[in-house]
């Protein structure tokens, strides 16, 4: 099996995911999506992320570029890795069905042309306030929050190193 482009393929184009989608629906299958920068994979990340794939048939991560990741004013030094290889990472893991990168502050204009059945964030975000929770309540879906993992976050881990 060639493992690369397996991983590849799951990295999509905004035309690619719509297909996909499309496709998917037809079969009746649940579509989860969710985003972030995912700036450091680290095992918060891939927790949160085989919990939201337990929501649906098929989960679609938008990823923030990195042009998008540093208008979010994280911090200077973000992203601390390029957004192909955040993209990659992502693509690379078992929960995840397809990648896509966004550029815009926020992913609604994803959020509005997948029309996911589940959209799930941190439970840091109330429901009621997630970007695109309109859209999909409207079209019968759910907005959904997971928990995370305390004491996973990138930017522990990018304090942890900068003290080491």
């Amino acid at each position: 099996m060639q493992h690369h482009a397996t991983i590849q393929n799951k990295i999509k184009s905004k035309a690619e995911l719509l297909t996909y989608v499309k496709a998917a629906k037809a079969l009746g299958q649940r579509i989860v999506f969710t985003n972030g920068c995912f700036d450091i994979l680290h095992k918060g990340h891939v927790d949160y992320l085989a919990k939201a794939a337990d929501k649906g048939d098929v989960l679609i991560v938008g990823v923030n570029t990195d042009e998008s990741v540093k208008r979010l004013g994280k911090s200077p030094s973000r992203p601390i890795q390029d957004e192909g290889a955040r993209a990659y990472l992502i693509a690379a893991l078992e929960s995840v069905s397809a990648v896509i990168l966004f550029n815009e502050d926020t992913p609604f204009e994803l959020i509005e042309a997948i029309v996911p059945n589940v959209l799930v964030k941190g439970s840091d975000y109330e429901p009621e306030k997630i970007v695109g929770y309109q859209t999909v309540v409207s079209n019968g879906g759910k907005v959904e929050t997971i928990d995370f993992i305390a004491g996973y976050s990138t930017t522990a881990i990018e304090n942890k190193i900068k003290k080491a």
